[in-house]
C-alpha cells in the first residue's frame, strides 16, 4: 500500500496573479483503512477544484459535536500538569500546537508566519503496539509566511498517520514533528524556550522562542467554553509574547531575523455546536506591553455568539478578563478571494472602553488565504491607536474561518 502526502505552495503577486507549485510524494507503508474516513476524502481531490473555489471542508464540520462518543470531553475546569500538558492528548480528539509570529531583518523588512502542527484521533479504540504503523492517530501541518516587502503569501499542508519516522508527539524530551517540520524545547525550563523549523521548496524557516510571560489559561482556569452545552469546549492555553530570532529563507535569499511570537494550545473533542459557523480570533501584541486576545464564534446570521469571549493580558502577564459586551468589534472593510471567490472582512475598529483603547487594526496584506484542506485567512496585522497616543501600536494575526462564497 501507499499513503499519499500532500504539499501546496501558493502565494499571490503584486499583480494579484495566483502562482501554485504542488508534490505529490508516495511514502511506503501500510495506509490503514480506517483513515480513508470522509474527513480525508480531500487527498483525492481534483487539484483545479481544489484550489479554484470554496469546495474545502468547513471548520463547523471538522470541529463539531457529532463525532463525540468514546473520546474524553472538556466538561468543567481542571488542574493542568506541566510540562505533561505540553505533550498530546490522545483521548480527545483533537489538538493543535499553534505558532504565529511578526518578524523583521535589519534593515526593517517584514515578515509573518505561521506554523501549526494539527493531531486528530480518528477513532477511540486504542491500539496495542503490536505494529509501528497501527496507529488512530493522524497529523496535519500548517505552515505560511507572509512577505510584506513583496506583497507575497506562501502557504503549504501536509499530512501523515503516526510514526516514529514520520509524525508525532511526545513531552520529555519535548517534540511535535511532521517529517521535517517540528518544533521542539526543555518544557522544564522557565521560559520554556523552544525551536521550529519547517522548510518547503521556496522557504526555510529556523526559529528560536523563549517566552518573556508566563502562561496564559485561558477562559475559566484553562477550561474555555465554546458552545451551551457541556463538553462543548476546549482546554486552552497561551504564551502571548515569545522573544524570537533566527534564519528565514526565500529562494536563494536569506535573512536574519528577530521579533515577537504567540503560542496557541488547544486540545478538545467536540468544540462548535449547531448554529455556530466559525470564528474570528485576534492574538495582539502592543507597543506598551500588553496582549489581547479575542474571539468571536459567529452563528449562521453572522451575530456574535454569547460564548465568544477575550482577555488582556497586562505587563506583568496578569490576566484581565473580556465578555463580549465589554468591547466593541466593527469590521471597516473587506477583501475577495480571487481563488476561492470567499469574501472575508480586512479591517476593524476595535474599542474596549474599560481599557481606554480604541484601536484600528489592518492586514499587511489583503491575500493571506489558506487554499488547504479547509479554507481560512489568516495573516499577520498591524494595530494603530484612534486616540491622540499614537505612540501606542502593535502588531499581531487575525484568523478567519467558516466564511464561503455567496455568489
Amino acid at each position: 500500500g501507499s499513503q499519499r502526502r500532500m504539499n501546496k505552495y501558493n502565494w499571490n503577486s503584486k499583480n494579484s496573479e495566483m502562482k501554485s507549485k504542488k508534490k505529490w510524494v508516495l511514502i511506503p507503508g501500510v495506509f490503514l483503512g480506517f483513515l480513508l474516513i470522509s474527513t480525508w476524502m480531500l487527498m483525492a481531490r481534483n487539484e483545479s477544484q481544489y484550489v479554484n473555489n470554496d469546495s474545502g471542508f468547513q471548520v463547523s464540520e471538522l470541529l463539531g459535536e457529532s463525532v463525540s462518543e468514546g473520546f474524553a470531553l472538556a466538561v468543567k475546569p481542571v488542574a493542568f500538569n506541566f510540562p505533561e500538558d505540553h505533550g498530546p492528548h490522545p483521548n480527545f480528539r483533537n489538538e493543535w500546537w499553534y505558532y504565529t509570529g511578526n518578524l523583521e531583518d535589519s534593515t526593517g523588512r517584514s515578515f509573518g508566519y505561521q506554523f501549526t502542527l494539527f493531531r486528530y484521533t480518528l477513532s477511540p479504540v486504542q491500539f496495542e503496539n503490536s505494529s509501528n504503523w497501527r496507529t488512530n492517530q493522524f497529523y496535519m501541518g500548517h505552515f505560511a509566511l507572509t512577505d510584506v516587502e513583496e506583497d507575497h503569501f506562501f502557504f503549504s499542508e501536509r499530512f501523515s498517520r503516526e510514526n516514529a519516522q514520520l509524525a508525532g508527539a511526545m513531552t520529555v524530551p519535548f517534540r511535535v514533528w511532521l517529517e521535517d517540520w517540528e518544533v521542539t524545547g526543555d518544557a522544564g525550563k522557565t521560559k520554556f524556550p523552544q525551536q521550529i523549523k519547517a522548510q518547503t521548496e521556496d522557504v526555510v524557516l529556523s526559529l528560536e522562542l523563549s517566552s518573556s510571560k508566563p502562561l496564559v489559561l485561558q477562559g475559566n482556569q484553562g477550561h474555555s467554553q465554546k458552545g451551551s452545552r457541556p463538553g462543548n469546549a476546549s482546554y486552552y492555553y497561551s504564551f502571548t509574547r515569545m522573544q524570537t530570532h533566527g534564519t528565514l529563507k526565500i529562494g536563494d535569499r536569506e535573512f536574519n531575523v528577530h521579533g515577537s511570537s504567540w503560542m496557541d494550545r488547544e486540545w478538545s473533542t467536540s468544540a462548535l455546536e449547531k448554529g455556530q459557523k466559525g470564528w474570528d480570533w485576534f492574538a495582539l501584541q502592543l507597543s506598551d506591553g500588553r496582549e489581547i486576545m479575542l474571539y468571536q464564534i459567529r452563528r449562521d446570521n453572522g451575530k456574535a455568539d454569547l460564548t465568544s469571549k477575550g482577555v488582556i493580558i497586562n505587563e506583568s502577564g496578569h490576566s484581565i478578563k473580556l465578555e463580549w459586551k465589554d468591547l466593541d468589534l466593527k469590521i471597516l472593510s473587506s477583501w475577495t478571494s480571487p481563488e476561492t471567490g470567499i469574501r472575508y472582512p480586512s479591517g476593524w475598529k476595535l474599542n474596549i472602553p474599560s481599557e481606554n483603547l480604541d484601536l484600528e487594526i489592518k492586514p499587511l496584506i489583503e491575500n493571506q488565504e489558506l487554499r488547504t484542506s479547509v479554507n481560512y485567512w489568516e495573516g499577520a496585522v498591524e494595530v494603530q491607536s484612534l486616540q491622540n497616543d499614537i505612540s501606542l501600536n502593535g502588531k499581531g494575526y487575525v484568523e478567519l474561518t467558516g466564511y464561503t462564497r455567496t455568489n
